[in-house]
């Protein structure tokens, strides 16, 4: 059926060259190549059909306002009739032939639609609230204590990424994860290989650069995850302790025990997302800092400014590219007409660029306000950790300014290529201590 809409709404199609760019995880390796992009589309064509070859036609959404009625109605728009993160179809069809026909490689959250995602996001949705993370602060803030004396050791030069950002939110949620300290290199490495599918440098040797390459590297390191995860359900099973895991290793659904894959689902979930995209939030805002200075003297001046910081560097940053969904029913957005299960690409960093909605969209102001960002989704698949990610970064923030002076570019800034989750690889910086 969406290959029939295709051939009807021809007249909304995105320029080839413009639909290329939004799809290659290439173009997320540049911000003077992608921004302009989803900028033309938001102007000309906020909701365009993209035929691009070896992708299926997609809708592809930019506005901010169009992004939050599709996440709104989970039911109108699903998440897993089909994968829902953006693959070439040669890697969809490797996940199908080895998944009985579907791309369910994983049962997380993001592949569940009502009522099953329901059930499944109350096994942990208390332990996030913000009356619990708040109670964590202290543990945090020693955590982060650590992490900045150590940045500090350095010789005022470093790699922000690599020496800094990747560890401290690893080390966070490892730690109220109940995943031991000896075994979190095992977890970034994994992270990145699962997050970095596109990313030659992250690709393991093993597996070719075929067209598939995604759908592989992705079930490389899910295997991999599962594998580990299998002995530590064991363990908290036979063994419960005070810890996130020990939690999901013994919950029901519906009177029953969680099945392996879903507990599975949600260990990867945690291990991944759970320190990726805080570690990426908290590079891109130490760059927006850098790149804006005004505003670190701003926050330097007033520290209460650090929680503007931390939503700007959200918004600024957004670590999640995109995210998937289907129509269910024949409906319409903007005007356009969107037929049962025609896909749609959420395009958050547009979203979060959108000159109706954010003034200066492309300046990093820690002083907006009101930030209506969609970094972490919105409606019912709003990302369960978001408050614990905030608490983590604005005490992160809170700890590190004071004890700089100042802070430069000693490189090149590069990113990760990926059109999914992703930020900062690397950050070469100068810096002088307080």
């Amino acid at each position: 059926m969406i290959q029939a809409a295709a051939a009807a709404q021809s007249p909304f199609e995105v320029p080839l060259d413009v639909a290329r760019t939004i799809l290659s995880p290439k173009s997320y390796t540049d911000d003077n190549v992608i921004y302009p992009a989803f900028k033309w589309l938001r102007t000309n064509l906020p909701v365009g059909l993209a035929q691009v070859d070896g992708y299926d036609p997609l809708w592809i959404i930019t506005k901010h306002a169009d992004v939050m009625a599709v996440e709104r109605n989970p039911n109108l728009f699903h998440n897993a009739d089909f994968n829902t993160i953006l693959n070439e179809r040669a890697s969809d069809d490797f996940m199908k032939s080895i998944n009985n026909g579907s791309t369910r490689l994983i049962s997380s959250l993001v592949y569940m639609d009502p009522p099953e995602h329901g059930l499944y996001r109350e096994i942990a949705a208390h332990w996030f609230l913000p009356a619990n993370i708040v109670k964590l602060e202290a543990q945090i803030r020693a955590l982060a204590k650590i992490s900045v004396e150590h940045l500090l050791s350095f010789d005022c030069e470093c790699d922000f990424v690599k020496d800094f950002a990747l560890h401290y939110p690893m080390r966070v949620i490892m730690t109220l994860f109940g995943v031991p300290p000896e075994d979190e290199p095992r977890m970034l490495k994994l992270t990145q290989e699962l997050f970095g599918v596109h990313d030659p440098e992250e690709q393991r040797d093993e597996i070719k650069p075929e067209p598939d390459v995604a759908g592989r590297m992705w079930h490389a390191a899910l295997q991999d995850f599962y594998g580990y995860f299998n002995v530590l359900s064991r363990e908290r099973r036979e063994r419960p302790r005070d810890d996130l895991l020990s939690l999901i290793a013994n919950s029901k659904v519906n009177g029953e025990p969680i099945g392996e894959a879903e507990a599975n689902g949600y260990y990867v979930t945690i291990a991944t997302a759970g320190h990726d995209t805080t570690s990426s939030s908290v590079a891109g805002g130490l760059l927006g800092l850098i790149g804006f200075p005004s505003e670190f003297d701003k926050v330097k001046a007033e520290p209460r400014l650090t929680a503007g910081l931390v939503d700007e560097a959200l918004r600024w940053t957004t670590p999640v590219k995109h995210f998937m969904r289907n129509a269910t029913a024949d409906t319409e957005l903007r005007g356009q007409k969107i037929r049962a299960m025609d896909r749609l690409m959420l395009c958050y960093p547009s979203a979060n660029r959108d000159e109706e909605v954010f003034d200066a969209p492309d300046e990093f102001r820690i002083t907006r306000g009101r930030n209506p960002h969609v970094s972490f989704g919105y409606g019912p698949h709003m990302c369960l950790g978001m408050h614990l990610a905030k608490l983590e970064m604005r005490i992160l923030f809170e700890e590190l300014l004071p004890r700089l002076r100042a802070v430069e570019l000693a490189g090149s800034p590069r990113l990760v290529e990926t059109n999914f989750v992703g930020g900062l690889k690397s950050l070469p910086i100068r810096f002088q201590k307080a």
